[in-house]
């Protein structure tokens, strides 16, 4: 039974999941799912960039608006957001190279600053990154906001490795693969920041899902396997959908309820 957003008035339930292993499953699924979903809408279904843009952004907007009503971590809820908003990050990035023209390094440096900005703006308004205690509108907004940069950024970063340097979506993947378990080594054996090596990771994760999936989709002849977008995303969706399933009936991810004190307000 879902219990409701709030004990009494001085007491609220962090929006946002655990960092459990289950939380980097799904999050990899999704991202990699949002390359292959948005390629299979554009391209396969021949709706092009700009109309998959408009249809999924208003999509992503229902989505937010539900995840914010919750006033709490609900799963699915969740979960959903997170995997629209990887499909409209990969679409933002994915029009301005081939609709607008701008060059790859030119995105990954416009979304890093972004994101950067992002950060510090929500640090001097809520003096704090933390994702543990995401326990306000205003906070859940910079989460989100920050959310969709990482994607944006990861697309351009990952397609900038893989084909402007064109080293291949395998050697992509192993070389955000290595950077990712850099950081970890980081956290775990030299203790450096977790809300530092958090965002670095969710940044990374995004090139590296993004490369598995065009390994899967891609035909041959792009050094893919062939599965296609279509057998990909629906490989993915369905893992996702499952995993989100065991995580509700286990409750293995929310956080427990917090006190409203000064500094979380």
């Amino acid at each position: 039974m879902t219990q409701p957003a709030t004990i009494d008035a001085g007491t609220a339930y962090n929006r946002v999941p655990k960092v459990t292993a289950y939380f980097w499953l799904i999050k990899l699924m999704a991202v990699t799912m949002g390359e292959t979903a948005a390629d299979y809408l554009a391209v396969n279904m021949g709706l092009g960039l700009t109309r998959t843009s408009l249809i999924m952004s208003a999509v992503l907007v229902v989505a937010l608006v539900l995840q914010f009503a919750q006033k709490r971590y609900v799963p699915w809820a969740y979960w959903c957001a997170v995997v629209l908003i990887s499909v409209v990050g990969t679409l933002v990035t994915d029009n301005l190279v081939d609709n607008f023209g701008v060059r790859l390094e030119t995105t990954t440096i416009f979304f890093s600053v972004a994101l950067a900005a992002t950060f510090a703006v929500w640090y001097a308004s809520e003096r704090t990154l933390s994702i543990h205690t995401i326990l306000t509108t205003k906070r859940e907004a910079f989460y989100w906001l920050a959310i969709l940069f990482t994607f944006a950024l990861g697309t351009a970063a990952g397609d900038l490795v893989a084909e402007r340097f064109e080293i291949g979506y395998l050697a992509t993947g192993l070389l955000f693969g290595a950077v990712i378990a850099m950081i970890a080594i980081g956290f775990y054996v030299f203790r450096l920041n977790a809300i530092l090596c958090f965002w670095l990771a969710y940044i990374f994760t995004r090139p590296l899902g993004a490369s598995f999936g065009d390994l899967l989709s891609q035909p041959a002849e792009y050094c893919g396997l062939g599965l296609g977008t279509t057998m990909t995303s629906l490989i993915f969706l369905t893992a996702i959908a499952a995993i989100v399933i065991y995580m509700t009936t286990k409750a293995i991810d929310q956080e427990e309820a917090v006190p409203m004190v000064a500094g979380n307000r």
